[in-house]
Parts: C-alpha cells; structure tokens; sequence
C-alpha cells in the first residue's frame, strides 16, 4: 500500500466522521435547549472529566491523543450550548452599554503619567489627549491612584517594548486594581545620549536612566564601557543630570526632555533597534467601547489541570479570533499560582465574540473582560 492509497484511507475515515460529529454537535443543541427550561449550568466538569477518563482508559497507549481530540470536541459543544442559552448576562449587558460611536476623548478632563515633563509617558498623553493637562506622578501606582481617586479621568501607563519586552510592574497592577484598558498608542521611541553642556564626551561613565530604557540601549552602553544606573523614569534622569554638579553623567533620555532640562545632545538613535517602540494603554474606570475598537484584553485564571491552558487557546482559535499577547503573572499569596493577561484581535460587536467572552467568562474560575479598544500606530 503506498502513501496514496494510505491517504484515501483517511479520507474515507474522515467521511464516516463528518456525519457523526453533526449528529453530536445537533445532540448538543438538544441539550442545551433542556438546560434553558431546566436552569441547568452548561458547564458540568465532573461529567466532562469522567467521560475523558473513560475515554483514555479504552484507548490504552493512545489514550492521552485521542483524549485530547474528545476534549476539543467537548468544547466546540459547551460554545454552542452558551451560544443557544446566552450565558455571561451580566457581562454581556454591561459590555452592550458602553458601546459607543465617536473618538476616545477626556473632555479637558486631567489625564496622569509617570514621571515629569518630557517623559515619553507625556508625549503620549499629549498626542492622545491635546486638549487635557497632563499629571505627572513618580510611580506607575501613582498613577493608578490618581485614576481611582477620580483626579483624573484617564491614565497612560507603558505595557511592553519591541526591543525589551514587557514592563511586569505595569502588568502587575494591571492585574490589582482591574481598571477598564479605553485606548493604546504605539510611540517610536528614539533615546539620545545627553549631559550637560560643559560635560565631555570622553569623562562619561555614569549614564542614568529608566531600566527599560538602559535595555533597549544595552548594545552602545556596552561598546563604549558606560555603566547604566536605573532611575525612575528618563525624563527623570534627565533633571537629575541637569541638577547634579557631576560632570561625568549622563541620561538616556527624548530630545524633548533635553531640551526640558537643558542638556546636550551628544549622540541620536542609541538604541538598539531603529524601529524601537513603546506601546502605551490607557486606563479608565468607566468602561468605554469604541465603533472602531480592535484589540480585546482579558485577565482570567485556570484550574490546575493538564491541557487546561491548551483548551483555552483552542477556544479562541474556535472563534478565529488571534491572541497578540499572553502574559502570566503570579498571584500574590504564595501559592504559585497565576494569573494570565492576554490581548486578542476582534471587536465584542461580533456576535461570536461577544458570546466566546461570555462563555469563557461563565467556565473559568476567574475571568476579567478588561476592555475593547482601538489601538493607534
């Protein structure tokens, strides 16, 4: 027999497949139709887990893939069956009434960032909010603060970096205080050697700055021996220097917080990679959906159970919705386990993703929709 014949085989299998898989799939219709009158739950893991059991134990070596292949199945099921009974109510109307049609806007309302004048958190909020005085904090849970307090009405916090990857401090409280993500904005970010106008080149050896921003400038630190000294933000630095009687340091810092502060700039483009870019979210206590919204990020915890991560992921792929981002981060109360923040491609003005979120948001043992949002640039 050769590979040929070997593949009608398949195909001849998959035939017989096919017309079972309906036959299940409109069984399940049936079920979840009982369940609306009966207010049954669409999720019963005890019957699920028992039924994958029995599974593995009849297939004997091939007991753990074909396991696996009865689980997606399980789950292509429980989508239908939430489709049919509507399930995540509460989220699914809270979700219906911050929909909206019109730009993200903060009214001349104050917006917050880390930092002081010339940080790259400030461009942003600037460029994003033209009309709003910005308010600077020296910490990212400052910040957040100011939001909660209702001093400002929106945040802008920096997530990840193209060259240096993600900011885990900005994911951590992301994850405490589960604020609504309204908006995000991609900056290109070019850092510059700075110092004061009487400092030489050659008597540097101290360079201050953010550590995200000393990562992403690693490469030229190195060639020319400088040490890296993290500090709170660049533009930061960038005061720092300009206030210090030292003439042997430097920031990495904007060109605009130079000229903020006075400095020189010695040497352009020092980062790693030309195209180095920072993407910026921003954070809101209100929930607000654009027409236009493009990225979804979520916050949702799993049982400790082999696959349980693989079976969410096949959920998302289930809807063809892409995931862009998954993060997790530990939960804090010792115990190892963990929390995962994941951004998806979609809008919840599709019918289909709407009821995925509702549905993941009904199974899991925690799930927070955290927004829907169009990010720019």
């Amino acid at each position: 027999m050769d590979l040929k014949d070997l593949r009608n085989e398949i195909d001849e299998i998959d035939s017989q497949l096919i017309p079972l898989l309906q036959r299940r799939m409109g069984v399940s219709k049936k079920v979840a139709e009982y369940k609306v009158k009966n207010g049954i739950p669409v999720l019963n893991e005890q019957r699920e887990q028992e039924i994958l059991d029995n599974v593995c134990e009849k297939c004997g070596e091939q007991g753990e893939i074909i396991k696996t292949i009865f689980a997606a199945t399980m789950d292509a099921s429980r989508a239908l069956q939430h489709k049919i009974i509507g399930g995540g109510r509460e989220l699914r109307d809270n979700i219906n009434s911050s929909l909206f049609s019109g730009s993200l806007s903060a009214e001349g309302e104050p917006v917050a960032c880390q930092g002081v004048e010339g940080a790259y958190s400030g461009i942003t909020a600037n460029t994003l909010f033209p009309s709003s005085p910005v308010l600077y904090h020296k910490q990212f849970e400052d910040v957040f603060e100011a939001v909660n307090k209702g001093e400002a009405k929106f945040g802008i916090i920096p997530v990840e970096n193209s060259t240096a990857g993600s900011v885990h401090e900005s994911y951590d409280l992301i994850m405490k205080y589960r604020f609504y993500v309204v908006g995000a904005y991609d900056l290109k970010i070019e850092h510059c050697l700075c110092a004061k106008p009487d400092t030489k080149y050659e008597d540097i050896t101290d360079v201050y700055s953010h550590p995200q921003a000393l990562s992403q400038c690693k490469n030229f630190l190195k060639n020319f021996n400088f040490t890296g000294i993290n500090y709170t933000n660049t533009a930061s630095a960038a005061k720092l220097v300009s206030d210090s009687d030292k003439n042997n340091i430097a920031a990495i810092c904007s060109v605009d917080a130079a000229k903020k502060y006075g400095l020189n700039v010695i040497k352009r483009n020092i980062q790693n990679n030309n195209n180095n870019r920072t993407r910026f979210i921003v954070i809101s206590k209100e929930l607000i959906i654009p027409d236009d919204a493009n990225k979804i990020s979520l916050i949702f915890s799993l049982a400790h159970k082999t696959g349980s991560l693989y079976r969410v992921l096949g959920r998302f792929s289930m809807s063809g919705l892409n995931l862009t981002k998954l993060e997790s981060r530990p939960v804090e109360d010792g115990s190892f386990n963990y929390y995962f923040y994941a951004d998806v491609q979609g809008n919840v003005r599709n019918e289909e993703t709407i009821d995925l979120i509702c549905a993941l948001s009904d199974e899991l043992p925690e799930f927070e929709f955290l927004g829907n949002y169009n990010e720019i640039g």
